[in-house]
């Protein structure tokens, strides 16, 4: 795979600071399905940095780390590596249950990132982030965003185009429901087909489904938005007809999804991110149902474009016509029925 310069958004905080809103019902659990954790060229973002954004005022209970090639092991066999990003999160998630960082409870899942094209060396690394994760282990994810437009980014790295449908990568996905773990999946909508077969030949195994399914809005599909709901709609109705798949509700931070947002003097309000994902929002919950939704923040990748106190009234916005029943299933209860957290069922 090859690894490029990652094309996040810059964090600036003193511009952040120029939106402040009052915080939407701050008595509503949340479980924040999908963020990160590094320390890298680009910035730092570790217990400190992530503790600050969940004091924001929402009540946060719960977070799922996910894979992004964070402390990967220096030494050792190559397909080792990724247990040391396991271990990392796993000793973060020691730190916030200590109660010394506050009442959230980081990495309580974790999904790591095992090569799922190792073939047979895979169940031994598999074993090994199990052995370190605290029995937090969950998921795996592995680079799967892939474009032909240059045009086209969202992470560092590049994985190879017809990954989806090697024989191997499937093997390895398979292989996961031996284990008891889902595969999380972030591709654009140009290969939610690909996805769907993937998913479809995995019933065993329950596939996560990141950021809205990836309808693009940059490079060949710019000034296409109607055109790429439609085709994106249609994919992602036959994931939804699959009873093993699930969904992240959240991601459009990320400079692929085409929102200008990030260029505005101004950082965006509550309401102006609402409407601008209304679309797939309701199309999401409208395909899967809510208990089959689950928002993320994707922090700190998305925080180039909003803070997190202001992204969670967005989505409390989105939500707003939802049952105190329905609210659960969306910022907690799905999100901790998919990686088996303590407090399904606890929070309504």
């Amino acid at each position: 795979m090859q690894i490029v310069h990652a094309p996040h958004l810059p964090v600036r905080e003193k511009w952040l600071d120029l939106r402040k809103e009052p915080v939407l019902e701050p008595d509503l659990p949340i479980v924040d399905a999908h963020h990160h954790l590094w320390d890298r060229q680009t910035g730092r973002y570790l217990a400190d940095e992530f503790r600050n954004d969940v004091a924001s005022g929402h009540r946060v209970v719960s977070t799922v780390y996910v894979q992004c090639r964070s402390m990967l092991r220096e030494d050792g066999p190559e397909a080792m590596k990724p247990v040391g990003e396991v271990e990392f999160a796993n000793g973060i998630a020691a730190m916030f249950a200590s109660g010394a960082y506050g009442r959230t409870r980081c990495c309580e899942a974790i999904v790591g990132g095992a090569d799922l094209m190792l073939g047979a060396e895979l169940d031994a690394v598999l074993e090994a982030m199990l052995q370190v994760s605290g029995g937090r282990l969950r998921g795996i994810r592995n680079p799967l965003a892939w474009h032909a437009s240059s045009e086209v980014s969202s992470s560092p790295v590049t994985p190879p185009r017809d990954l989806l449908t090697n024989p191997v990568f499937r093997q390895g996905v398979g292989a996961l429901g031996r284990f008891g773990l889902a595969l999380d999946a972030w591709v654009y909508h140009t290969q939610l087909d690909d996805l769907y077969e993937l998913a479809r030949a995995a019933d065993h195994v329950t596939v996560v489904i990141d950021h809205f399914g990836g309808p693009l809005g940059v490079g060949p599909h710019a000034g296409q938005r109607a055109a790429v709901h439609a085709e994106w709609q249609q994919k992602l109705a036959c994931l939804a007809s699959l009873p093993n798949t699930r969904i992240k509700l959240g991601g459009a931070g990320m400079n692929v999804f085409g929102f200008d947002f990030a260029a505005r003097e101004v950082p965006p309000s509550s309401e102006e991110l609402a409407s601008a994902w209304r679309p797939y929002f309701d199309t999401c919950v409208e395909l899967f149902g809510v208990n089959r939704c689950m928002f993320e923040s994707n922090f700190p990748v998305d925080k180039g474009m909003f803070s997190y106190g202001v992204l969670w009234n967005a989505f409390k916005r989105l939500a707003s016509a939802m049952s105190a029943n329905e609210k659960a299933a969306l910022f907690s209860r799905t999100a901790a029925a998919t990686y088996r957290l303590a407090i399904a069922g606890d929070n309504t």
